[in-house]
């Protein structure tokens, strides 16, 4: 488990989430839960999905604030990721950042 979950979504979604007082991501509808990263990962589930995304926000999720349930489930072939199984109440949050690539160390 991390001590912080992280999610992607552009600047536009997370004004709607700020606005409806819940994030609900077409995942939620379509997947039944929301993708989240640890992280560990979250700069390889960027160069995955969202490489040419500009407006790309980090979300910052303390699962502690949490009221739905977390589960880790493979994507990636061997990769295990955090998937919350309900809306992210925008209590949980504790950041919202843009995305920038991490320093390289090394």
């Amino acid at each position: 488990m991390s001590d912080r979950y992280l999610h992607l979504v552009t600047a536009g979604e997370w004004e709607a989430s700020v606005t409806a007082g819940v994030h609900e991501p077409p995942s939620l509808a379509t997947q039944g839960f929301i993708h989240l990263s640890t992280p560990a990962q979250v700069a390889a589930t960027v160069a995955r999905h969202y490489p040419d995304v500009a407006d790309l926000l980090v979300v910052e999720v303390d699962p502690e604030r949490v009221r739905a349930e977390v589960v880790f489930e493979e994507g990636e072939p061997g990769e295990w990721f955090p998937h919350l199984f309900g809306p992210l109440e925008l209590d949980a949050v504790v950041d919202v950042r843009p995305w920038s690539e991490p320093a390289s160390t090394g």
